[in-house]
């Protein structure tokens, strides 16, 4: 397994980050895998943490009862899996599936949140580095519903 030092250092997400924090952030992570189909979070469940895509390709998806998910936005290797985890209740706000296997990066939040309210240097880039996401993840949904319930054709 590689370490996840050099993991975090070279995944797009933290390029450039200063060595001590990617030192702090490698502190808070391990590696983990899931096969094809598997639900890597489900919707209302704890935001236990991150995870930073090594391989494979993830869905976020929107459960609806009785039809299929609405794919909200497809994650492949070198994107980051979770923002629900920076902000409380600390609840996934969609299912997430592995669409083919799938090898990341776990960042735990608790030990990043503790982390972070110890050293203001590192919250203030992870702040950086997420409000952006957050900011390209809410177009993606906006997109999406402009997509599900645009007008159609007379």
């Amino acid at each position: 397994m590689p370490d996840p030092k050099v993991v975090l250092v070279r995944h797009p997400f933290f390029a450039g980050i200063d060595p001590s924090i990617s030192e702090t952030l490698a502190e808070c992570a391990h590696e983990v895998s899931f096969p094809a189909g598997r639900f890597l979070a489900r919707e209302g469940e704890p935001a236990s943490g991150f995870l930073l895509l090594e391989c494979g390709t993830v869905a976020l998806e929107l459960h609806r009862p009785g039809r299929m998910p609405i794919v909200l936005e497809t994650l492949h290797e070198g994107e980051l899996v979770g923002t629900s985890w920076v902000i409380p209740p600390y609840r996934w706000s969609c299912d997430v599936r592995a669409l083919d296997p799938v090898r990341a990066i776990v960042v735990d939040a608790r030990c990043l949140r503790g982390k972070s309210e110890s050293d203001p240097k590192l919250g203030y880039e992870l702040l950086k580095r997420f409000l952006p996401l957050f900011v390209q993840r809410l177009e993606a949904v906006r997109l999406q519903l402009l997509d599900v319930y645009g007008e159609t054709p007379t």
